[in-house]
């Protein structure tokens, strides 16, 4: 079976039009593999420091700042993706540096517009939403660090757009070690129990600014004063965005839907079981983000290149890598599973078992179909995708309300598991109608 791999992955390797892919892929797992290892150890300092209060605390403001910069960066993390690549193959970095800076404004605005408004009402969200009128303090000064966060993920996002491989794992490990290195310095310097809060907070300003940075950088570096330039208006950008801001949203809630029905509907306990569960048949999601990340502003710029067979040359390939990188993991959760719940949580969480397949062979569907979501969203059909979703979110919503009261945290995975596969084949099919052809891969289905 090694070597079996070994050839699969070497074949791969060799292809020198895939080899930028395979190569950035690498580096952008690297970079979350050390961001988990430093937030880990950042965790266990807080944990251990600070006690279960403070790491609370920062856990609930984490929430927050998710929560509202999903919507203040307006799904341009995304967009940029496709927009920079665009313009770069089409007009010239002048033209991208332009598109981006206009893009940096909007998020801008809408951080400070919305940071604003939840400044004024950190009191209202701390008493009404969470039932804690102590967080309202730190509701409040995290409102200030919104346009942070939001120049955070852009920016992180960006320099995939302009394909500096290094410079993005670098940037998604510069949160967590800011994080680490605050922590320790603050702590050195001052015993107040919020020092995890400022640390994260901190973290977050730091990245965003040394983000802003490196695109100033790298832009200056390719401009020429000769270089064409295309306008685009900020009601263009917006409409290419606020789709993929619907899907990033839906996507948010198709996540959570399992948790807050087995919240409303059976026990703690159950929750718990349920959250192990998917953390493990998610792992894939590693590997995963890397090769997408990677794929995603090569799918932009082959298709505005109007190089639509290298496009899916290239589209096949990542579906080739994420197959057998992901199946050998996931099988091992299909026959392993129940022991490795039973050794790492304890043997009350063999009971997880179950739901650890079926979430399993979601994610193996998931596999199997390739980048769809990034491709779509890469070549204009962001609100077809938009739409597919939306369906899968009310599949999902609808399944769990069937299946949780009855049948617990196996419901909740059936529902996950045929609300992802939904959606996932649902957009093969349209790129198989739309192109007469696919972006999927597994070895024995033609059609795919």
């Amino acid at each position: 079976m090694y070597t079996f791999l070994k050839k699969k992955l070497q074949n791969l390797t060799n292809d020198k039009k895939f080899s930028e892919i395979l190569t950035g892929s690498s580096w952008a797992f690297s970079g979350r593999v050390v961001a988990t290892g430093l937030g880990i150890v950042s965790s266990i300092i807080i944990a251990r420091v600070y006690g279960a209060e403070a790491m609370g605390i920062v856990a609930v403001i984490n929430s927050f700042m998710l929560m509202a910069t999903i919507f203040t960066v307006l799904g341009t993390s995304t967009s940029v993706l496709r927009m920079i690549p665009e313009h770069l193959a089409k007009y010239s970095p002048t033209s991208a540096f332009k598109l981006y800076r206009k893009t940096q404004y909007l998020v801008i605005g809408a951080s400070l517009v919305t940071g604003t408004l939840f400044f004024l009402c950190a009191n209202l969200i701390a008493d009404k939403i969470f039932n804690k009128p102590h967080l309202a303090f730190y509701l409040a000064i995290a409102s200030v660090f919104v346009v942070f966060k939001s120049l955070m993920l852009l920016n992180t996002q960006a320099v995939r757009g302009l394909r500096l491989i290094r410079v993005f794992a670098l940037m998604q490990f510069l949160p967590q070690g800011f994080m680490l290195i605050l922590l320790i310095l603050l702590g050195l310097l001052w015993s107040a129990r919020d020092v995890p809060v400022y640390a994260m907070l901190g973290s977050f300003a730091l990245t965003g600014i040394m983000g802003w940075v490196i695109m100033e950088y790298a832009f200056k570096q390719r401009i020429e004063p000769q270089d064409t330039v295309e306008q685009m208006p900020a009601r263009t950008i917006l409409s290419i965005s606020l789709p993929m801001l619907v899907t990033a949203t839906i996507n948010l809630v198709l996540g959570q839907t399992g948790v807050i029905m087995l919240g409303m509907f059976r026990s703690e306990a159950e929750v718990g079981y349920y959250a192990i569960a998917v953390k493990l048949a998610t792992l894939t999601s590693f590997i995963l983000s890397a090769i997408n990340s990677m794929a995603a502003p090569k799918f932009s710029e082959l298709f505005h290149s109007g190089k639509i067979d290298e496009l899916f040359y290239v589209a096949k390939k990542s579906s080739k890598l994420i197959f057998w990188t992901t199946t050998p993991i996931l099988i091992g959760f299909a026959f392993l599973g129940k022991p490795l719940l039973g050794i790492a949580f304890g043997r009350q969480f063999e009971v997880a078992y179950t739901a650890l397949v079926l979430m399993a062979l979601g994610q193996f569907v998931h596999s199997i179909s390739g980048a769809t979501g990034m491709f779509m969203n890469m070549t204009g059909r962001q609100k077809e995708f938009r739409n597919i979703i939306l369906v899968s979110a009310v599949i999902n919503i609808l399944l769990n309300v069937l299946l949780v009261p009855s049948y617990g945290i196996s419901g909740a995975a059936i529902a996950g598991m045929i609300s992802l596969s939904f959606w996932n084949i649902t957009t093969l099919r349209y790129i198989k109608l739309k192109y007469g052809r696919t972006t999927g891969y597994f070895p024995m289905l033609a059609w795919l």
